[in-house]
């Protein structure tokens, strides 16, 4: 052991439990040597370097074992992947139609077979980094083939699949499922390397870059399907043989019971997913799953069941009690136990003619035929794979008078890739500017943020958040001459996608009353230390006149955990205005209340937020944590609660404006 190890795992009681766990030596055994260290070092002092021989000796039977544990686990992993048969598989039809089989590849050294859906959101989001990883070992006698194993999924869907997303490598279709069942492929995507001798050397992920089947890692730590194709090429053993694979499942051909229609999909469950699903998980929309057919809900039954259970879906972050909003989408329990128990009973089908009729969507302006639409003047192409891309997009209004705006709807073009929308008005000309020095359509910007102060807000889109009117004779005013700057937060579904979003403005037919004004609740001293797990952040104002609040707009960014905001009113009355504490930057909504909450002069508004900047937080953007403070990049923070609101009484002459304090938001 070098003497600057020595110094560490003596003094350091992290250090020895981090030595000793990397060793694979046992703690107890560890600490009995230390003991005896500690007794001698009390009663004979002496510097480190002048360790007790019985210590060193013991610090290097440490190490020996440290060495056999490696070595263990290469022979325990050699041991596993003997004893797997040999694959093979013959004429299975390719995206071509052409039949293959495996001794067509028999002058690689090294196979991977990659269990593949068409439908698979997780699948899909590897396409373009498994094709290149497939090309990266084209020359070294790697041979990737792609499976399909999927019931539902026809031959001629593999083959128009394979060809969108642009696969290179041969995708066969497994009609009867054999290939699955011989290597004990359960979910899309997975991974099984075969040696020489076509035996199965590595089963399971290919990274770890999702945590589940619903959560995203930020960064990969681990690569268990490369180090396995690296380890036989260099001729050595695999040292992970097999991980859990996390995917969509292969769904077998199902074996129903009268017991298990006790509870059917079509009877019981497919009115509470067109009721409370379907409106983001159907075909073209936001979800990156749809949910309209008995196949799809089976295939994710037991993410329904958990995620219903838990209430992270449908998405409304909003905890009860704090604030009454409109279109609230919390499911009742009764609901959340129907879905629970289909999901045990092995999600069986039932009789198709209990069932709903399919329900019908419309693609129409739901507040009715817009008074001024305004349209992206260049379709934007959104890239494969990689991180959520932001992007902002000048529209010009060409307004010859102002207008007050008591509506605004947002037709995404593709809403598949598009997580939110937010609008902000410009009327300085610096959207144009920062558009100009952007070669592609757009410009970039930060997690919300336009770049710079803008005049105001008009309105945004995200999943689930439907449009509504503003109350009667309240207004959002719309300068003559100004532009439209749309922000739009893009995730990647694993193939090239094409977008181009619409503006539906409804002007105000009545006279104005009132004035829709925004608040922005902040603390800017965000100062994030690393490792903190809960790090609190508050702020704090005095409203200056008697108002009604209308809406709030928590933002936060990846670091974010948790948020509340109160009104302390002048009599001392508190009232509730939001509490979320789950915070998922993913799910940012504007709540809007009910009724107007009136909100006197002289009442103060408190927020209080928490943000993990541990190792433990999966959506960490940095490895290891660092100390992160106020900025618009995703890898800085935010602290806002944006307030609408209107004044009781509106001041002369004074233009509405969103108050400086988005900071480029």
């Amino acid at each position: 052991m070098s003497q600057s190890l020595w110094y560490r795992v003596a003094n350091d009681p992290g250090s020895r439990r981090l030595y000793c766990l990397r060793s694979s030596v046992p703690w107890n055994a560890f600490r009995k040597l230390e003991r005896r260290f500690m007794r001698a070092r009390t009663a004979s002092p002496r510097p480190i370097s002048r360790a007790p021989r019985w210590l060193a000796a013991g610090m290097v039977v440490c190490a020996t074992l440290s060495a056999f544990a490696v070595q263990a686990a290469a022979r325990n992993s050699a041991a596993a992947v003997r004893s797997a048969k040999s694959i093979d598989f013959s004429r299975l039809p390719d995206a071509t139609g052409k039949r293959r089989s495996l001794s067509d590849f028999k002058a690689s050294k090294v196979v991977v077979l990659l269990f593949l859906g068409t439908k698979c959101p997780i699948s899909n989001s590897y396409a373009e980094s498994v094709s290149k990883l497939a090309d990266s070992y084209s020359g070294r006698g790697v041979q990737f083939i792609g499976v399909n194993s999927i019931l539902e999924d026809s031959a001629a869907d593999v083959a128009a699949h394979a060809r969108e997303f642009k696969y290179a490598f041969p995708v066969l279709k497994d009609s009867d499922q054999k290939l699955a069942d011989l290597v004990g492929a359960r979910v899309t995507p997975e991974a099984f390397v075969l040696d020489a001798n076509r035996r199965v050397r590595y089963q399971g992920r290919l990274n770890d870059q999702f945590a589940s089947r619903v959560q995203r890692r930020t960064r990969v730590t681990h690569t268990e399907l490369t180090d396995a194709v690296e380890a036989l090429l260099a001729g050595k053993p695999v040292l992970v043989a097999q991980s859990q694979a996390v995917g969509c499942p292969i769904a077998r051909p199902e074996k129903s019971t009268s017991a298990s229609l006790a509870v059917s999909y079509h009877r019981d469950v497919a009115p509470i997913l067109q009721e409370r699903c379907q409106s983001c998980h159907r075909p073209g929309q936001i979800a990156p799953f749809s949910l309209t057919s008995f196949a799809d809900a089976k295939s994710w039954a037991s993410e329904i069941k958990l995620f219903t259970a838990n209430r992270q879906m449908p998405p409304w972050k909003a905890e009860p009690g704090h604030g009454a909003f409109h279109g609230v989408r919390r499911m009742p329990d009764a609901e959340i136990a129907t879905l629970a128990r289909w999901a045990d009973a092995g999600a069986p089908e039932g009789d198709v003619r209990q069932g709903p009729p399919q329900k019908q969507w419309s693609d129409s302006w739901s507040l009715g035929t817009p008074d001024l639409v305004l349209t992206m003047p260049d379709t934007y192409t959104v890239g494969a794979s990689g991180e959520d891309d932001f992007r902002c997009f000048v529209l010009p209004t060409g307004l010859m008078d102002d207008r007050e705006v008591v509506g605004v709807e947002i037709r995404p073009g593709n809403p598949k890739v598009v997580h939110h929308v937010l609008n902000f008005i410009d009327t300085s000309g610096r959207g144009r500017q920062l558009d100009e020095k952007d070669s592609g359509p757009g410009y970039a910007s930060g997690l919300g943020g336009v770049g710079f102060f803008p005049s105001g807000s008009m309105g945004g889109w995200a999943p689930g958040n439907f449009p509504r009117y503003l109350p009667q004779g309240v207004g959002m005013p719309l300068p003559k001459g100004s532009d439209i700057v749309m922000q739009v937060h893009y995730h990647k579904t694993g193939k090239v996608e094409q977008y181009k979003t619409a503006i539906g403005l409804y002007f105000a037919k009545k006279p104005i009353e009132k004035r829709y004004r925004v608040w922005p609740l902040t603390s800017l001293g965000i100062d994030i230390p690393p490792g903190v797990e809960r790090h609190e952040v508050k702020a704090s104002m005095v409203i200056p006149w008697d108002t009604h609040a209308l809406s709030v707009t928590p933002h936060m960014h990846l670091l974010g955990r948790e948020i509340k905001v109160t009104a302390t009113l002048p009599d001392k009355s508190v009232r509730k205005m939001i509490w979320i504490k789950d915070w998922d930057y993913r799910w940012q909504d504007t709540y809007v209340y009910q009724d107007p909450l009136p909100l006197p002069k002289g009442t103060r508004l408190d927020l209080v937020a928490y943000f993990d900047n541990s190792s433990k937080n999966p959506l960490n953007p940095s490895t290891p944590p660092r100390r992160v403070t106020f900025g618009e990049q995703t890898t800085d923070e935010m602290c806002f609660a944006f307030v609408g609101f209107t004044m009781d009484q509106e001041l002369p002459g004074q233009q509405p404006r969103l108050l400086r304090g988005l900071f480029g938001e």
